[in-house]
């Protein structure tokens, strides 16, 4: 099962990488732009899986840049406490 199949596994994955990043000395500002790139990669190139996918996809394609960056921001403390 891919980690995309299921949100609570996406969730748990990015969390993961989130810590891997910190742990190896990534700031906060280079995680951030960090996210708002896979979020303008995943909202081009990849499906949507699941419902929750798909609302982010739609939210993220209707918002203007500065809004997405708050976008990757809120995604980044959403997964903070996920993984391990």
């Amino acid at each position: 099962m891919s980690v995309m199949d299921n949100f609570e596994s996406w969730k748990d994955f990015l969390g993961d990488r989130l810590h891997e990043a910190k742990d190896q000395g990534m700031s906060n500002k280079a995680i951030s732009e960090l996210a708002f790139d896979i979020g303008n990669y995943l909202s081009t190139e990849v499906q949507a899986e699941n419902e929750q996918e798909q609302i982010l996809r739609d939210l993220w394609n209707a918002a203007d840049e500065k809004e997405q960056h708050a976008i990757a921001n809120i995604m980044v403390k959403l997964v903070q406490d996920q993984g391990k």
